[in-house]
């Protein structure tokens, strides 16, 4: 009988670490959502940013060019 009570008061301790450890890690899931769902990563760089990509116009190629173009890349 003794040591129905010891299983079950471990039981009970195990069951509540878990359910804190469970809380607490929802929380801070919850904390870090909030924190990153107000950052603004497509603002405008500041400082001394510099573009890195040009919109460059072609000039009008042919089928066989750009047909040369694939087979060379391999794609």
């Amino acid at each position: 009988m003794v040591s129905f009570f010891k299983v079950a008061l471990q039981t009970l301790k195990v069951f509540i670490i878990f359910t804190g450890c469970t809380i607490l890690f929802y929380y801070g899931i919850m904390w870090v959502s909030e924190e990153y769902q107000n950052y603004h990563r497509y603002d405008e760089p500041e400082g001394s940013a510099l573009k890195v990509s040009n919109a460059v116009k072609e000039d009008s190629s042919s089928v066989i060019d750009r047909l040369m173009l694939f087979y060379l890349n391999g794609e």
